[in-house]
């Protein structure tokens, strides 16, 4: 069993004037009603620094918090490997399976826990992230110049990140690429799910075919944008979403349709797609010079 979370949010315009009770059913479908009314009774849930009640009306700008009982994390791969390691900065080779940051699920289960546990003093912070099932190179900063610097190279679209991934049979050209906005749209458990909209954020990826398998397509994929799921939301838009995908299906947008399995809805932090952080390349935050590694993928990604 981990310690429990507390989740902690800001009343915005669009919850002032709902009860306390409507704004979690509203917002996160993941519990029924019932669930939710228990919560805010027994005291799991705050306003400010109160217990609240069902019923209580909300005001922009007020606090929530929901203190969520200890219980037992899926298990995960806890252990990664160290490719380099200075006094500014740490790169590593994920294992796919390994959420980086706390969130659904997992809490201590988690690349950062592992982290905090190796490095108690100063804990390197991730730069940029990979999903739980995204397995490969991750640039994570030890100091806050450090982390500054290599932050703004990834705004500034310095920061090179090139990935391998796997689709099905395809007949699309040797290169191309793909500019579908990626932004939030609705979703029944988790309230938003990122995936192509028209009012999302420019997005852009360049991709070239490797290997035409009898049964697979092996990709390499460059990104100078750094959407959420971008690489699984580009690749499901053009119709190939990635093999063992089971959120991004063709079109782009999040898979909810729950009608002909009883298995849950999925959500981001599914595993069983192919894709790999390959090669990242930066300026040293100190002597400034470019900075290259590469992370062999696994087999079935070569």
């Amino acid at each position: 069993m981990n310690q429990g979370w507390t989740y902690r949010e800001r009343v915005d315009q669009s919850g002032a004037g709902q009860t306390v009770l409507d704004y979690y059913c509203d917002r996160y479908g993941h519990s029924t009603r019932e669930q939710w009314r228990d919560r805010i009774i027994v005291g799991q849930i705050l306003l400010g620094d109160r217990p609240t009640h069902p019923d209580t009306l909300l005001g922009r700008g007020q606090w929530l918090a929901y203190h969520r009982p200890p219980w037992q994390e899926p298990d995960v791969p806890l252990d990664f490997e160290i490719l380099h390691e200075d006094s500014e900065l740490l790169v590593i080779n994920k294992p796919s399976g390994l959420p980086v940051l706390p969130g659904g699920s997992f809490v201590q289960n988690t690349l950062l826990s592992l982290l905090k546990s190796r490095y108690p003093d100063a804990t390197p912070y991730p730069v940029h992230r990979l999903g739980r099932g995204t397995s490969g190179i991750m640039l994570l900063a030890k100091t806050t110049l450090a982390r500054s610097h290599l932050s703004q190279q990834l705004r500034d679209r310095k920061l090179l990140k090139i990935y391998r991934a796997l689709i099905g049979l395809c007949d699309l050209p040797d290169r191309f690429a793909i500019d579908f906005p990626i932004g939030k749209n609705p979703h029944p458990l988790l309230g938003y799910l990122y995936g192509v909209t028209p009012n999302g954020k420019p997005a852009h990826s360049e991709v070239q075919i490797l290997k035409r398998n009898p049964n697979a397509t092996l990709l390499e994929v460059r990104i100078t944008t750094g959407r959420p799921h971008q690489i699984r939301i580009h690749l499901a838009a053009i119709g190939f979403p990635l093999v063992g995908d089971p959120l991004y299906l063709s079109g782009g947008i999040a898979n909810i349709n729950t009608q002909q399995s009883t298995r849950a809805i999925p959500v981001p932090s599914d595993c069983g797609y192919h894709l790999h952080a390959h090669l990242l390349s930066f300026l040293h935050p100190r002597h400034q010079q470019t900075q290259t590694f590469i992370c062999s993928p696994p087999i079935w990604l070569t």
